[in-house]
């Protein structure tokens, strides 16, 4: 019989956990590693390859944009000046740069994104529905859970990433931020999604649950109706919710911004057993601007602003706020002993084009590009500090290694221990997770 010998970082895990009542012996006794889960974080819009994980330092000024190629702690790697703090932690992460497809729509393509399908069906299940579906959660909290809604013209042309798809609502997100005004960022937000409903008392649920059992004495509860009721009436899915929690300074440190506090959300939920956290990348607004849309990526020089410029809609604006948060999601995960078993993606549904041109105001922008662009992958298993694909010297085309939206998807079930042939139809013979390859390389 296999023996479970705790690590150092288990054991310092522990005086983590114990104020949640999980003391060493229950530690010992627990097994070696925790089921994975993943924090995908949709770039919403499209990021720039040029100015952030592909810089091409030796391209023409009108390609090449005004931001410095900077070293990272991983030799000869190099990325965009405005991300400092994600240079420094490149040994803990994996970059593509030859992700690829023919969409240069945003609402198609990010129906492809979530459904890892270059030709996605209308049925077609969000990645975070199929992993929910192939890795339940036993925690009482909810399994699948998505922070900001899609909103404006890049929004997928129907909610399948809020309906589980053709595998049905059981897999369905819980949606917390449903508009510009409804986010974590907002002094004294509270997520209220499972508060009590005033005119069902927690007795009246109960004698609910008592009735359906002796209704029903040859065929209990469901898993999935027992793990219902004890998220509707257990104190520990509100706790994880409540970012209040949190100590100032932790909330500070991933920045005061919806992406920052639905980072730290997202953490919260991947710890108390939450299996996929899907957030949409919108940074919010500069001081005294005006809202105009969630679309934080897609920098035409939409409103005005400039894709380099220092407004909601700009580089300088977002990219350092993304950095911020991604890094400080990435230090919070390994000090607490979770990012080996947590994956972390960041990627948008496509790239920017590599000319600079002016926008619709007449500023300067990159408008949509989906024949090449990159992706970041961290934890989970992912092999820190590589570099996969490449893109030619002006970053618009693969040179080396194409990833499809098919061969992404199969690598990050790969990671999170999902086969991709695995099949979700209740025939077992069709539909399968995946019609991708693994990329072996990005797998540690």
């Amino acid at each position: 019989m296999n023996s479970f010998r705790p690590t150092r970082r288990d054991l310092l895990h522990a005086g983590a956990v114990l104020p949640l009542g999980l003391g060493l012996p229950a530690l010992l006794a627990a097994p070696a590693r925790r089921p994975k889960s993943c924090v995908f974080v949709y770039q919403y819009g499209g990021l720039s390859q040029l100015d952030s994980w592909d810089p091409k330092p030796n391209a023409p000024a009108e390609l090449r944009g005004p931001y410095r190629a900077v070293p990272t702690a991983v030799p000869g790697f190099r990325v965009g000046e405005l991300m400092p703090q994600l240079a420094a932690r490149a040994d803990r992460f994996a970059v593509v740069r030859s992700m690829t497809h023919g969409e240069p729509v945003h609402d198609r393509a990010n129906k492809m994104l979530l459904a890892g399908a270059t030709v996605p069906a209308a049925d077609a299940p969000a990645f975070g529905s199929v992993v929910a579906k192939l890795k339940p959660t036993a925690a009482a909290v909810p399994p699948y859970v998505w922070l900001q809604k899609f909103g404006g013209g890049a929004a997928p042309p129907d909610p399948t990433y809020l309906t589980g798809g053709f595998l049905g609502s059981s897999v369905a997100p819980v949606l917390v931020g449903t508009s510009h005004d409804d986010n974590l960022a907002t002094p004294g937000y509270r997520v209220t999604a499972f508060d009590a409903d005033p005119t069902l008392a927690g007795s009246r649920l109960a004698s609910r649950r008592e009735l359906l059992e002796r209704l029903d004495r040859d065929n209990p509860l469901r898993p999935e109706q027992r793990r219902a009721f004890d998220v509707l009436t257990g104190p520990g899915v509100r706790a994880a919710f409540d970012l209040e929690r949190e100590p100032a300074k932790v909330r500070d440190r991933y920045g005061r911004n919806p992406l920052g506090q639905n980072l730290l959300l997202a953490r919260r939920l991947i710890e108390a057993g939450t299996r996929l956290v899907g957030v949409v990348a919108w940074c919010g607004l500069k001081a005294g601007e005006k809202f105009q849309s969630i679309e934080t990526w897609d920098m035409h020089g939409n409103g005005g602003v400039g894709i380099f410029e220092d407004g909601w809609n700009g580089l300088g604006f977002a990219l350092p706020r993304c950095d911020n948060a991604v890094a400080a999601l990435l230090d919070d995960l390994e000090m607490r002993g979770l990012l080996d078993d947590t994956l972390v993606v960041l990627v948008g549904e496509f790239g920017r084009t590599p000319r600079v041109t002016p926008g619709g105001s007449r500023v300067p922008g990159r408008d949509h590009w989906p024949r090449c662009y990159s992706a970041m992958l961290a934890g989970g298993g992912i092999r820190g500090g590589a570099v996969y694909g490449a893109s030619d010297a002006h970053a618009a085309y693969v040179k080396d290694a194409p990833v499809s939206p098919e061969d992404f998807a199969a690598t990050l079930y790969a990671a999170l221990g999902i086969d991709p042939a695995t099949r979700l139809s209740p025939d077992g013979f069709t539909r399968p997770a995946s019609t991708g390859v693994p990329v072996a390389e990005l797998l540690g």
